[in-house]
């Protein structure tokens, strides 16, 4: 009899757990690119009343007898799926519209690889803005990562990968994956045969030998904060991120938003606020850009050099939204419909053990 009470209660303890994933659902309704949350339920343990049998030449077979005791959550899963573009007029806000994560993190992650990549946290949350030292941030502070304009090699002894020297990458863009930051600004009387034609014109990073992207370090203050100022600052379609210099009114290319795409993009494990982590069940991550921008392997490599893992991908249909944010995914309605079923569940469980409760005071009272 008391099978019956332990049932209920496995039943009340399932119910209200799904009754958390709504509320957390229902809470975050005007949260920006939110992803809903999803919790189904299973059947729990069971005891067996009597074994089957495939019966014999005299008599016919019989059917397993068993008792369950009640059910538990199975899955809680994430609706990863593209929601509504919201208009917010910020010049570098963007939507991915697509499977596809932007990547952030702090400014000393090391990217060595395409394996290294999980080590960045995923967002859906293009709220990005440059901060006051250059770089290029999210609303919580963290590095935006991606492929930023560069110069090429400083010195010899390398083939000039980012300025088309490798014929498989694309000419003015180093692929080695880093935080995208304003370029530098020139000084007065900048000497050499490239420099800068006026002072505070942008002076790029350059790529070494080894395939790493520095900032300059000629015909440059000695303050590493003195960047450009842009104005008319926009992100397109693709990623790319340009602007108007301040001090020169030339065009500037900064660079572009890299995109992670994962094999299973409802696979990733949701860590804190915005953010998730490509652990197990994503499968594995690659480094993409929108619409096969950039080209060309990571950190600089050439085509013998590199793995095929190192390949810079496109994300397919992915697109950028520029000018907006992707809504949150709660449907309020769908909600709302899922918690009066989830109550009356919680509430037929509570009288399971009311019931039960009152068939084991008949049994105390037998004998009085």
């Amino acid at each position: 009899m008391t099978g019956a009470m332990y049932a209920a209660v496995a039943g009340m303890k399932s119910h209200m757990n799904k009754l958390n994933v709504i509320g957390n659902n229902v809470a975050n309704v005007n949260t920006y690119g939110y992803k809903t949350g999803r919790a189904t339920f299973t059947e729990s343990l069971y005891t067996s009343v009597r074994t089957g049998s495939n019966g014999t030449t005299a008599i016919g077979g019989t059917n397993p007898a068993q008792i369950g005791y009640g059910c538990q959550i199975s899955t809680i899963d994430l609706d990863m799926s593209t929601k509504n573009y919201v208009p917010t007029g910020g010049p570098l806000h963007c939507m991915i519209n697509g499977d596809g994560f932007l990547m952030v993190g702090d400014k000393n992650s090391a990217i060595n690889g395409a394996d290294a990549v999980k080590d960045l946290n995923l967002s859906r949350v293009g709220d990005l803005s440059f901060d006051a030292n250059g770089y290029l941030v999210d609303g919580r502070g963290n590095v935006v990562y991606g492929f930023v304009t560069a110069t090429g090699v400083n010195g010899s002894g390398s083939a000039d990968y980012a300025n088309g020297g490798n014929a498989n990458q694309t000419a003015g863009v180093s692929t080695e994956l880093v935080p995208i930051r304003l370029p530098m600004a020139a000084i007065a009387g900048a000497t050499g045969t490239n420099a800068p034609a006026y002072e505070g014109s942008a002076v790029y990073p350059y790529v070494d030998a080894t395939g790493k992207t520095h900032d300059a370090t000629t015909n440059v203050p000695a303050d590493d904060a003195k960047r450009i100022q842009l104005e008319s600052v926009s992100i397109d379609a693709t990623g790319k991120i340009t602007g108007i210099n301040k001090a020169t009114d030339e065009t500037v290319v900064v660079g572009y938003v890299a995109i992670a795409s994962v094999d299973n993009p409802n696979g990733v494990t949701h860590t804190e606020g915005p953010y998730y982590r490509a652990l197990g069940g994503a499968g594995d991550v690659r480094v993409a850009t929108v619409g096969n921008t950039v080209k060309g392997y990571l950190n600089n490599k050439a085509p013998g050099a590199a793995n095929p893992a190192d390949l810079i991908s496109g994300t397919g249909g992915t697109k950028l939204v520029p000018n907006g944010l992707e809504s949150s995914g709660t449907d309020i309605a769908n909600e709302f419909s899922e918690m009066i079923t989830t109550q009356r569940g919680y509430q037929a469980n509570t009288r399971i053990i009311t019931v039960t409760d009152s068939m084991l005071e008949e049994m105390v009272n037998i004998k009085r």
